[in-house]
């Protein structure tokens, strides 16, 4: 886990070659800067500041998440892209995390960086939490764009999910491109109060099907760290930056506990 921007990171600590799954969950256009609760940069009760030292609040820096204009951020994300092309593996499998106000601008650029056929699936994690308005469904997913350099060659491992119906109760079926996992609310017991913070269910499932056991997971603006925890816990080697010192010291007390718990 290292505190760097994502090009300072794959020039600094990413080979070339060596990457099996790159998971990008980049910071979204949503007009508004996050701030972090209190509790962030605590994990299990414990702070992870040394003791006597005292907790410092974020900068508005850190989590901001605002650009200029929505070509600004699809700018910003092609730059990264494709300085990120050459540190993957001939194979490797790419998920860019993003939600509806960029997901169609952000397929494009993955067209052209990667090529059309290098399309497999556009997946949506359904998570059913959050607010609705009287103007319009609710919104309820984000989407997660799945592409390869080589997808008839890339590693892939269908996840299975519990059946619904009558004929095959009790037994599992294969996933379909509809992620129904929830999202984490105030009570779950690994929510750090990072703002952007995902569940470990998904990443669990996204890095087993996408990446092949013992493989190296980039995850370049890793947020909570929740990337590599789950690839630590699915017996995957991970590499993970981010530009935020408060990220990078929940990632670094997270991935400790994961260890100690290994």
């Amino acid at each position: 886990m290292h505190h760097a921007e994502w090009l300072d990171l794959l020039a600094r600590h990413v080979p070339d070659g060596s990457v099996d799954l790159l998971y990008a969950d980049p910071p979204f256009n949503t007009g508004r800067t996050h701030r972090t609760p209190p509790n962030a940069g605590r994990r299990a009760g414990r702070s992870t500041k040394s003791a006597g030292e005292r907790e410092s609040p974020p900068t508005v820096a850190e989590f901001a998440d605002t650009f200029a204009s929505t070509a600004a951020f699809v700018d910003w994300l092609g730059e990264r892209l494709t300085a990120t092309l050459p540190k993957l593996r001939p194979a490797a499998s790419v998920l860019i995390h993003v939600d509806w106000r960029t997901s169609h601008r952000v397929r494009v650029l993955l067209d052209d960086l990667l090529g059309e056929r290098g399309f497999v699936n556009h997946l949506v994690w359904a998570y059913g939490l959050g607010g609705s308005s009287p103007r319009r469904f609710a919104r309820k997913h984000d989407d997660i764009l799945y592409y390869s350099l080589d997808p008839e060659r890339c590693y892939f491992e269908a996840p299975r999910v519990a059946a619904t119906s009558r004929r095959l109760a009790g037994r599992s079926k294969k996933a379909t491109d509809v992620l129904e996992v929830p999202s984490l609310n105030n009570m779950a017991q690994e929510r750090t109060g990072y703002p952007t913070q995902k569940p470990l269910a998904l990443l669990r499932m996204l890095i087993r099907a996408c990446c092949p056991p013992g493989g190296l997971v980039l995850d370049p603006v890793c947020g909570s760290g929740t990337t590599l925890v789950a690839a630590v816990q699915e017996g995957r080697r991970a590499i993970g930056g981010d530009a935020s010192e408060t990220a990078v010291g929940l990632s670094r007390a997270r991935l400790a506990e994961a260890a100690g718990h290994g």
